[in-house]
Formats: structure tokens, sequence, C-alpha cells
């Protein structure tokens, strides 16, 4: 390389980059910079001003071959020079390929481009580069964003398996003690129906031996008389005459009143004791366990919901709890959905409210959204009672006037007629009805806040009772 001169260094340098061109390109005010160096500065300023002078460009920049080759040169970067990327050379002119035709979209060298694609787009090479890299762009976006989509599924998926171990522990849990409570009740009822059976054995085995001891003492008088009546009928003369009258007026009285009979009812009642043992154990079994109507789900809670063991009451603590993100949960509001959704027929439910300040109650349709920003109202899925504030509202803004505070509230769904009505079961008295015409799956919909002051800390699911039933 011939010695260095300042001036000709400073005229084929890069006002940009401050780097000798590459690929060098010149505006229409005549300034001169590197391809991809101008590119980049009219995407960071989002204009086309020249970044010397600032003049506006009319037209898109023009190759400059001449300073291209002084450039080249002066840096060493001869077509024949070895480089760190692989040279690409023309087969036909052994010449290093620099430049791109568009119209035959193909790589040329400079002796292809003249006059071979005379009247055709030629472009350098770096030039059509950068744009398939900007064409290419959205689509590495579009992929990094995919892959963060999978990474976090995957995420989600791998927090998922302790929470599936703690799920199947406390589960298992609540099954076995709920089995326990079974086995006891089993217990309890095997051993009080053994202790009545044996009771009844020593009853009637007493009675037995009280009925046998008579037996005999009539069986030894018996023997005493017959003995008596026997040794008079060996007597002969006087003696049989003085003794026959005594001896007919004892064997008479000892034949008096009737023959002895076997008592009834002497053994065990064996039917009494084993028949319908199932089913009348199951009844009573039935009469010490209760029924509810509806079960939550603890897999659509809200993070700061606290269920009851059995799943049917829910309150809202302050401490937020490690949860999935799975589709089914609530993320953004504090709700829950019961475990089973309806799609036709009547069905209706209690809930034990007290003195709970703030809750919505009613039914929500499986597609509601569960993540973003939206109102508890009819248009977004949800019919309901709204109480907050000591106000009743039907979660349109509409004021419902009640008389007295209802410690509970009975929903009834009517699916096929389009309706959902609220009653204070107290006197059944109808406090608002929504109506719609259903098409998804509805599922029995809750949602209450923390009421650290209250009396009551949630609400509980309640079975129908009898004097309210419609």
């Amino acid at each position: 390389m011939a010695e260095e001169n300042p001036q000709f260094k400073s005229f084929l340098t890069c006002s940009v980059c401050t780097e000798i061109f590459k690929d060098p390109v010149s505006l229409g005010c005549h300034h001169s910079f590197c391809y991809s160096c101008l590119q980049d500065f009219w995407a960071q300023a989002k204009n086309k001003n020249c970044p010397v002078c600032k003049r506006k460009s009319l037209n898109d920049a023009i190759v400059n071959f001449s300073i291209k080759e002084l450039a080249d040169s002066y840096a060493g970067r001869q077509r024949s020079a070895p480089s760190e990327e692989t040279q690409v050379v023309c087969t036909e002119h052994l010449k290093d390929i620099k430049w791109f035709c568009k119209e035959e979209q193909r790589a040329v060298c400079h002796v292809c481009e003249f006059p071979h694609h005379q009247g055709h787009t030629v472009v350098p090479l770096e030039e059509q580069v950068q744009e398939l890299k900007q064409q290419l762009r959205p689509d590495l976006t579009a992929l990094q964003a995919r892959r963060r989509r999978h990474q976090e599924l995957e995420e989600t998926y791998e927090a998922m398996v302790p929470h599936l171990k703690g799920q199947r522990v406390k589960t298992e849990r609540r099954i076995r003690a709920e089995f326990e409570q079974l086995h006891r009740f089993l217990r309890e009822e095997e051993e009080a129906r053994v202790k009545a059976l044996r009771e009844e054995e020593e009853q009637k085995r007493k009675r037995i031996l009280l009925e046998r001891k008579t037996l005999q003492e009539q069986i030894r008088s018996l023997s005493e008389g017959l003995s008596a009546v026997e040794a008079d009928l060996q007597k002969d003369g006087l003696s049989f005459l003085s003794a026959s009258t005594r001896s007919r007026t004892s064997a008479r009285a000892l034949l008096s009143g009737s023959d002895p009979k076997l008592l009834p009812g002497a053994l065990l009642d064996v039917a009494k004791h084993l028949g319908n043992l199932a089913h009348r154990v199951w009844e009573e079994m039935g009469l010490r366990t209760t029924f509810s109507p509806v079960i939550l789900d603890p897999n659509t809670a809200y993070r700061c919901h606290s269920l009851s063991d059995d799943l049917t009451s829910v309150r809202c603590r302050k401490v937020i709890q490690e949860v999935t993100n799975n589709p089914e949960r609530f993320s953004q509001y504090p709700e829950v959905l019961g475990s089973e959704g309806f799609s036709s027929g009547e069905h209706c439910w209690e809930v034990e409210v007290g003195d709970h300040p703030s809750w919505l109650i009613g039914v929500a349709k499986e597609s509601v959204e569960r993540r973003g920003e939206r109102h508890a109202s009819p248009a977004n899925g949800i019919w309901c009672l709204l109480h907050h504030s000591g106000k009743y509202t039907n979660c349109t803004g509409v004021i419902q006037t009640l008389k007295r505070n209802p410690e509970r509230i009975r929903v009834q769904l009517d699916y096929d007629g389009g309706e959902v009505s609220f009653y204070d079961p107290e006197d059944m008295t109808l406090i608002y009805t929504h109506q719609h015409t259903f098409t998804d799956n509805i599922f029995p919909y809750f949602s209450v806040v923390s009421a650290s002051l209250s009396r009551t800390k949630g609400v509980r699911v309640c079975g129908v009772s009898s004097r309210t039933q419609l």
C-alpha cells in the first residue's frame, strides 16, 4: 500500500462510521457514505436526509463505482485478495461477485454488469443482502415471539409437575381422611350391631335358663308325686284304702293346669340383624353426611382465593399463593367457578353469605374471559347478583331494593327457559331475574374479596332446604 495521505484517506472515509468506504453510494448533494451506514442512519432518523448537510434526498442513493474502486484499492481490498469471508468468483469472468441483478435474481460480477445487464436494475450485492435481511427480520421477530411463547408454555408445564404432586398429596390426604371417617363409622356401626346381637342372645339365654329351672322344679314335684302313687299302688287291703284318697288328691293336684309349652321368640331374630343390613347402614351413613349441589373447582380459583377442604366454601386472603398459570384459572379478578357446568334443565343451590361485605354470585359461561380486563356483566357472559357497600345490584348498574339483608341467597338456573333468578330463601322473595338465551355451558360463579372486619370471611355453598323448594 502506498504511503498514507491524510487528505486522500479523508476523501475515502465514511462520515457515519468513520471507516474506509464499503460499497459507497452518493446522494444528490454529492456526499457519499457506506450503503449500510446510510440505510441504518435513515432508519434511525426516520427520514432520508443527508447525514452531513441534512438536505432531503429526492432519489435513492446511487452506487459510486469510482470511489468504490479507490476505497477498495486504498484498503487493500482487491478482488483477488483473501478475506475473512469466502470469496465467490464469477465462473465466466473469474471476477469477484459484488453485484446483484434484480431482473434475473442472481449475483453478478463487475464485468457481467457491463454490458450484459444494461437496462436491468443492478445493485450492490451488500444492498441486496441488506434488503433481504430487512425482509427476513419480521420473520425473525415472529420466530422469537413464537419461541418465547413456547418457552413460557414449557415453563408452565415445568411448574405444573410439582403442583401436580402437591395436588395429589393433598387430595390423597383428604381421600384417606374421608375414608377413615367412613371406616370409623362402619367400625362403630359394626360394633354397635354385634353388641345388640350379643345383648339379645344374653337376654334370651337368661329367659331360657329361667324357663328350664321352672321346668326342672315341676319335673321334681311330678316325680315325687308319681313315686308316691306308685308306692300306694303296691299296698293291699286296708292300707291301700286308707292311702287311696290322699294319693288321688295329690295326683289330681299335680295334674291340674295346662301342659308346658315352648316360649315363642326364644331364638335370635336373625332377620332383624341381617335383613337389608348394608342398605340400613347406608341410610344411616347418609344421615351423617351432607350433599352439596355445587363443588368449587380449585383449578379456576384466583391466586388469593382459599377453598375449604370439601371444596364448598371460598374466602379471599391477602397472601398470594403460588399457583400454575393454567388456562382455566382466573388471573385478573378474585373469581372461581363450580366444577360442573350445565347445558340444559333446571338447577338450584343456596349460598351462605352471612355479613360478608362484598360478593358476586351467579353463573358464567364456560368461555368467559379469565385473563384480560372486563366487567362482571351479561355482556361479558356473567349473570350475577352483586352486593357491595350495603347495596345490591344486578351487575348492570340497577340497584335492587330488599326489605332485609339476607344471610343466604338462592340461585335458580332455568337453562332451557333462559332465566337466572335470585331469591331470599327465608320467605322465597324474588330479588332479580336475568333473562338470556343460553348457548354455552353455564357454570356456577362466585367472586369474593377480603373481609377482615366481618364475622363472615367467605361464602359457602349449601343444599336447598325442603321448606324453600319450589
